[in-house]
């Protein structure tokens, strides 16, 4: 059963679709909470998401009193693995100031509304298991561990012994 919080909505908050002219001030929201500035990630970003395939793909941002507070960003991918069509959350910040006000919910609940009106049953996202602040975020709304497992390596780790790992491709 789906545990809910009821978080009172800031009117003074709109959640829209970013514009070219919101990449700086992202840019700049997410450098103060990750401390790396990564202008060209996020200008890619809105080149792809903000730009095309706005039916499909969703690059919303929470303005109060003409600051950007916050944004998400997420796609329908389908057939991954298997996976019928699903919304995808690859990105969402809230500026540290702005927390526990409503607007993070408000992104959130903003681009499960888009997903839902594009035919979309189901969310999905990905996290560091250390990030317990956007873990905790995703559980308070209603998200849980879904049905797939994500496993990766490190390639420049050494193949193991008779692995066809690091062989040359055979061409056929």
């Amino acid at each position: 059963m789906k545990s809910t919080v009821v978080v009172d909505v800031d009117p003074a908050v709109t959640i829209r679709p970013a514009a070219a002219t919101d990449v700086p001030s992202v840019i700049a929201l997410d450098e103060e909470v990750t401390g790396l500035a990564k202008p060209d990630y996020w200008q890619d970003l809105f080149e792809r998401y903000g730009a095309r395939r706005r039916d499909q793909r969703f690059f919303l941002v929470a303005e109060r009193h003409r600051r950007i507070e916050g944004f998400v960003i997420g796609e329908i991918r389908a057939w991954e693995f298997g996976s019928p069509p699903c919304g995808w959350i690859f990105a969402i910040q809230v500026r540290p100031g702005a927390r526990l006000k409503g607007a993070g919910t408000q992104l959130f609940n903003a681009i499960c509304d888009r997903f839902r009106r594009a035919g979309i049953a189901n969310i999905r996202t990905m996290l560091a298991r250390d990030n317990t602040l956007i873990l905790s975020f995703f559980r308070s709304q209603g998200m849980m561990a879904g049905p797939f497992i994500q496993l990766e390596m490190p390639l420049t780790m050494a193949a193991p012994e008779g692995s066809m790992r690091g062989s040359p491709a055979r061409q056929t």
